[in-house]
């Protein structure tokens, strides 16, 4: 006896044609070269306590961060363990308000404070 397999019958769904509209090409503006926010570029005058990290020259908030970064490797004061801790040495602490340990991202807080 041979049985005799009926074969499935599968629905036939029917895609509905799709109209394709032709989108205009936006005009193309010229690139300029990024800006930087004059903000940012305005020369901020150290306190004395962050002149005695960074000099006493003025120059922009992102030049300070440089300086003081420049500063925290040349004396090594960054945490072997854990290098998103900075230790403060003398000069530092003062900057850093009495912390003899400060996370990477609360330094700059605590620098803004120095700066004029």
């Amino acid at each position: 006896m041979a049985a005799k397999k009926k074969a499935a019958k599968k629905k036939a769904t029917k895609k509905k044609a799709v109209k394709k509209t032709m989108k205009k090409a936006p005009a193309k503006k010229k690139k300029s070269k990024r800006k930087p926010n004059p903000a940012f570029m305005k020369p901020m005058t150290p306190s004395a306590a962050l002149a005695a990290v960074i000099g006493p020259k003025a120059r922009p908030r992102s030049q300070v961060a440089k300086s003081i970064w420049d500063y925290i490797k040349k004396n090594k004061l960054q945490d072997s363990k854990n290098s998103r801790m900075i230790n403060a040495d003398a000069n530092l602490k003062v900057v850093f308000g009495g912390k003899s340990q400060v996370s990477m991202f609360d330094m700059t807080k605590l620098v803004s404070k120095h700066l004029s």
